[in-house]
């Protein structure tokens, strides 16, 4: 899809192959937050004027006539969406769980695993990952001696 952004034409994900990606659906942030918060911000913002790509990617919320839900879009480096959050108008985006997002998915990846609630600063396990459950009762005992576990279903590691 082509979209116009504040860095040109872009085409999604073609233009972002081999990297992850965050899309927010709003424009003139980039000219406000460099002058006012002195942050420049290197990747483009997608302009919707028409409302075509909002329409596209479901950010319309059938509530709101016309008005555009504030969505984020993590997409990963092989241009599949990964995580989609969905904010009302009257609610900001919260930007440091946006960047945990976006860690969690790529060490997730990473190391074949899942990251816990909360991570990485989870009141149980803290920064580790949880490895998948064994499948059988062999693979149960040997990870018993690989892993820090809670239970036979509960394997967690340092990453």
């Amino acid at each position: 899809m082509k979209v116009p952004t504040t860095h040109g034409v872009k085409n999604l994900p073609g233009d972002y192959e081999g990297k992850w990606l965050v899309l927010f659906s709003h424009i003139k942030w980039v000219e406000w937050i460099e002058n006012e918060l002195d942050v420049p911000i290197p990747f483009p913002i997608i302009a919707d004027d028409q409302g075509k790509i909002a329409k596209r990617l479901g950010m319309v919320h059938p509530g709101k006539g016309t008005n555009t839900v504030r969505a984020v879009f993590i997409v990963d480096d092989k241009g599949i969406i990964r995580l989609i959050l969905y904010y009302p108008q009257e609610i900001g985006r919260n930007m440091d769980e946006i960047l945990r997002a976006v860690e969690a998915l790529q060490v997730a990846g990473k190391n074949k695993a899942a990251v816990p609630a909360n991570w990485p600063h989870n009141e149980l396990i803290k920064d580790r990952v949880i490895i998948p459950p064994p499948t059988d009762v062999n693979a149960a005992k040997e990870r018993k001696k690989k892993y820090d576990c809670f239970d036979w279903w509960f394997f967690h590691k340092k990453v």
